[in-house]
């Protein structure tokens, strides 16, 4: 059969011949009419996504639309390496294998899909977003961007902020705020820092790189310690770059706990060059502890979010020179005088101080 193949990582595919797939006991043969092209399969071709296993010869495509021996028309995808979708013929799970209504072409159903459950999982799985809640999209303009929106109506979401650089593409679409990213870096640095002083609630990131970077700076400048609320950010895409820079001032007030689907920044400080073990390594060496009744006598770093107190206080002493982190440039330890009292709760064995 004729298909699209990838011979050398990161170079473009070729129609060429290749070996028809072979069925197993839970794939049907599908005759392929329309298969999409994502962002996701170009990272796969060229090796650079994290799903990629570095075979070929391969068929490149993980979805598309097609026609199943009975000759029903459906959706399908996850098909078995080396084997893709842009190909004449394609193994795909039954289980993969869904029918399409009579209202969508081939090639929509084929173009959407991805997308569409792309934007669905971050909103409804990952972010969790709830009636009510304001939804910021970063990169907006694309189809992802635009099924996201949607997306974000159909849960409730009490305000919508696009943010692309497509504005007319962004205005026809139902949103309350308008970000463009065409104008000066001082522009969008000031629309951003309005948007998060009305407040945000979920960030679904296409862009990552620089607009990201924007973006925490504002949420860092309008931060309230007394805040008990957290904007929860879901990293899907990097299409304006794989990495960024974050500063001390723009993390000092927020805690990051990142994976590579969710961000969250909550009311929360730490020290952005050392980790949470280096912290407690660094507590135990320079803080003497004098553990209470029944705990284990470690000074664990609990650094503790959605709460209406600063924890930019260490830890302290329950007897004798008692000391406390000062998260500020550089970090250091600063000593309580004797007659300050202590309060606050107890948590592995040491007491937390209160302002």
């Amino acid at each position: 059969m004729k298909a699209a193949i990838v011979q050398v990582l990161g170079q473009p595919p070729k129609y060429q011949d290749f070996a028809d797939p072979v069925l197993s006991d839970t794939e049907v043969l599908i005759q392929v009419r329309a298969a999409g092209l994502h962002p996701i399969v170009k990272a796969i071709a060229s090796g650079a996504h994290y799903s990629a296993t570095g075979q070929v010869p391969m068929v490149v495509g993980l979805d598309g639309v097609g026609t199943r021996p009975d000759g029903a028309r459906v959706y399908f995808g996850s098909p078995r390496k080396p084997w893709g979708t842009m190909a004449e013929r394609c193994a795909a799970p039954a289980s993969m294998c869904l029918p399409l209504p009579d209202g969508i072409s081939d090639i929509e159903a084929a173009a959407i899909a991805n997308p569409g459950i792309s934007a669905w999982l971050s909103l409804k799985e990952r972010a969790e977003v709830k009636p009510s809640e304001t939804v910021l999209i970063l990169g907006a303009t694309g189809v992802a961007g635009q099924l996201a929106i949607q997306a974000a109506r159909h849960l409730g979401a009490k305000r919508v902020i696009a943010v692309g650089r497509n504005v007319k593409v962004i205005a026809k679409e139902n949103v309350d705020a308008i970000v463009a990213l065409g104008q000066p870096e001082d522009a969008v640095r000031e629309a951003f820092v309005v948007e998060a002083k009305n407040g945000v609630d979920v960030v679904i990131d296409y862009l990552w790189g620089r607009p990201t970077e924007l973006l925490l700076e504002a949420l860092a400048k309008t931060f309230k310690p007394s805040s008990t609320k957290s904007t929860r950010l879901v990293e899907v895409g990097e299409s304006a770059g794989k990495t960024i820079t974050l500063s001390w001032s723009h993390t000092a007030k927020h805690r990051l706990k990142a994976d590579r689907q969710r961000v969250r920044l909550s009311a929360a400080r730490q020290d952005p060059h050392r980790d949470s073990r280096t912290v407690q390594n660094d507590c135990r060496r320079q803080v003497p502890c004098r553990p209470r009744a029944g705990a284990t006598g470690r000074c664990r770093s609990r650094l503790e979010s959605g709460r209406k107190r600063s924890t930019d206080r260490f830890r302290n002493l329950t007897s004798g020179p008692r000391y406390r982190w000062v998260l500020s440039e550089p970090p250091h330890l600063e000593e309580i005088p004797s007659h300050r009292p202590v309060t606050g709760n107890t948590s592995g064995g040491c007491r937390c101080l209160r302002e």
